[in-house]
C-alpha cells in the first residue's frame, strides 16, 4: 500500500539519513566543539551557545512553515528545496570567521529540520497504520542517532583536525541524499489551503529572539537592568500581538484551536520537557567533562572523553526510539511515554545526587538516554493519531516547533544557571535538578494523554508516481 513503486521500502531509512544529516547531526556536533569554538571566535560561553541556540531558534520556526508548505505543495516538492537551503548553511558555518558569520550559517541550516514534518507526512501517506507508528519511531530516534554520530566523530577530530570539519560531514552526505530523495521519495496529492502565515513567522521569530537574548544576557547585563527589562517586556508585547494574530486568521502559523486537542497539546507539552532534557545535557556534560580536576568536581578531560561518556547513552537513546513503535503496538504510546518520563527522572536525579565519578555519569546518561528515546518516539505518535491524515505536516511542524523551543530553553537556561553561580558546582547541580523535575513532568503528561491509535480508517492518500 502506498509508495513510490520505486524503493518503497527505502523510503523511510532515507528519510532518517535525511534527519540526521539535514538537522540531528549538524545541531549535535557543535556540542562538544562549544568551549573551543567560543575560544577561536573571542566570544563568552553564554554567547558561544548562541552556536545552539541560533539553529534551534531557526528550526522553531521552521517546522512549522515548511510542515503547512509541505501539506500545501506536497512533501516531496518542498524536501528538495529546503534541502540544499539547508547545506548552504552548513557551508556558511563551516567557514566563518566569526560569531555572526557562524551565527548566520547556522539559522540557515536551521532550515533543515523542516525535514521532520516533511519525513512524517511522507510515512503517513506511504505505509499503512500499522507500519506508520513503526516508521515515525525510526524518525523520532535520529535526533539521538545524530548526537551518538556527533560523540563518536567529534572527539577525535576536534583534537585532530578542527571543529569546522564536524560541519563539512553532514554537509557532504546531503549531496548524494539529495540526489536519493528526488529518485526515491514519492509524490502526493496536495491539501487545499489559504497559504502560509508569514506574518505569524515573523512575529514568532521576534518575540523569541528577544526572549531568548534577554535570558542569555541576564547575567552580564544584569536581570534589572534596562536592557534585560527593555527586551523581556519586547518578547511579551510581541508574544501578545502573535497570539492575537493566531486567534484571527484562517491559516494561522499554530492552530490554535488544533492545540486545544488533548492528544496534540499533550504531546506538544511532552515535546517541550522532552526537548529541553535532550539539549541542556548537551551543553552540561561536555563543560563538566572539560572543566580543570582543580575545580574539585570537574574531570579535566579532553573533547574524545567527552564523546566516549556521551556514545552509550546516544546508542540507547537509538535503539529505545528503534523499539518504541513494537512498544506502541502491544502498550501503546501512552505507556511508552509514562516509562520514558520514569527513566529521564530517575537519570538526571541520579546526577544530581551522584556526579564525581565517571561511571555514575555513565549510568545516569544511559537511563536518560533510554527514557528520552521512548519520549521522543511516543509524542510524535501521539500528535499523529490525533489529527486528520491532511493536518499532518502542520501538526507535526508545531510539534517540532515546540520540541525546538524546548531545545533551545535547554541550552540558554542551563547556561545561565551555571553562570549564575559563577561556574561552581552548585550550578550543576541545579540544572541536573530542573531537567530531573521535567522528568516528572513526563510522568504528568503521560498520565493525562490519550489512548488515541492512528486511525487505520484513514486511509494513505493518492501517490503520484515519481519521475524518472
Amino acid at each position: 500500500m502506498g509508495g513510490s513503486g520505486r524503493g518503497e521500502r527505502l523510503i523511510v531509512p532515507l528519510l532518517a539519513f535525511l534527519g540526521v544529516m539535514a538537522y540531528a547531526l549538524p545541531m549535535a556536533v557543535v556540542s562538544p566543539a562549544l568551549p573551543i569554538i567560543g575560544g577561536e571566535l573571542g566570544v563568552s560561553p553564554a554567547e558561544a551557545a548562541w552556536a545552539l541556540t541560533g539553529m534551534t531558534l531557526s528550526a522553531s520556526v521552521a517546522t512549522p512553515v515548511v510542515g503547512r508548505l509541505g501539506d500545501l505543495y506536497g512533501p516531496r516538492r518542498v524536501l528538495l528545496v529546503v534541502l540544499p537551503v539547508g547545506v548552504l548553511g552548513q557551508m556558511i558555518s563551516a567557514l566563518a570567521v566569526s560569531m555572526p558569520m557562524l551565527l548566520g550559517g547556522r539559522v540557515l541550516a536551521g532550515l533543515g529540520s523542516g525535514v521532520f514534518p516533511l519525513a512524517y507526512t511522507i510515512i503517513r501517506v506511504s505505509y499503512p497504520p500499522d507500519r506508520t507508528a513503526s516508521g515515525i519511531g525510526l524518525m523520532s530516534s535520529m535526533l539521538a542517532l545524530g548526537g551518538a554520530l556527533s560523540w563518536v566523530i567529534a572527539g577525535p577530530v576536534i583534537d585532530h583536525l578542527g571543529w569546522r570539519w564536524l560541519i563539512w560531514v553532514p554537509a557532504v552526505a546531503l549531496v548524494p541524499g539529495t540526489l536519493a530523495a528526488w529518485w526515491i521519495v514519492p509524490r502526493t496529492q496536495p491539501e487545499p489551503g489559504a497559504g502560509v502565515d508569514w506574518w505569524g513567522a515573523v512575529l514568532f521569530a521576534a518575540w523569541m529572539t528577544a526572549g531568548l537574548t534577554a535570558l542569555t544576557q541576564g547575567v552580564p547585563w544584569g536581570w534589572t537592568s534596562p536592557g534585560t527589562l527593555g527586551l523581556a517586556a519586547t518578547a511579551l508585547v510581541l508574544a501578545l500581538l502573535w497570539l492575537l494574530l493566531e486567534s484571527r486568521i484562517r491559516d494561522p502559523l499554530v492552530d490554535l484551536t488544533l492545540m486545544r486537542v488533548r492528544g496534540v497539546w499533550t504531546a506538544n507539552l511532552g515535546s517541550l520537557f522532552a526537548g529541553y532534557a535532550l539539549m541542556a545535557a548537551g551543553l552540561l556534560f561536555p563543560l563538566l567533562i572539560q572543566l580543570p580536576a582543580s575545580t574539585g568536581f570537574g574531570f579535566g578531560g579532553t573533547a574524545t572523553d567527552t564523546a566516549f561518556l556521551a556514545l552509550p547513552a546516544s546508542v540507547a537513546m537509538t535503539l529505545a526510539g528503534l523499539s518504541a513503535g513494537r512498544l506502541d503496538r502491544s502498550m501503546g504510546s501512552r505507556m511508552v511515554l509514562l516509562t520514558g518520563g520514569g527513566l529521564v527522572a530517575a537519570g538526571y536525579g541520579f546526577t544530581v545526587v551522584a556526579h564525581h565519578q565517571l561511571w555514575q555519569l555513565v549510568v545516569a546518561n544511559v537511563l536518560r538516554g533510554i527514557g528520552l528515546g521512548f519520549a521522543y518516539a511516543a509524542v510524535a505518535t501521539l500528535v499523529v493519531a490525533a489529527v486528520p491524515i491532511g493536518r499532518t505536516g502542520v501538526a507535526t511542524g508545531v510539534n517540532t516547533l515546540v520540541r525546538t523551543v524546548g531545545a533551545g530553553l535547554g541550552t540558554q537556561v542551563s547556561a545561565v544557571l551555571v553562570a549564575s553561580f559563577g561556574g561552581a558546582e552548585r550550578g550543576f547541580t541545579v540544572a541536573f535538578a530542573v531537567c530531573a523535575v521535567l522528568g516528572v513532568g513526563l510522568l504528568a503528561v503521560a498520565l493525562v494523554s490519550p489512548r488515541e491509535k492512528i486511525d487505520e480508517r484513514n486511509p494513505p492518500l493518492v501517490l503520484a508516481e515519481t519521475p524518472p
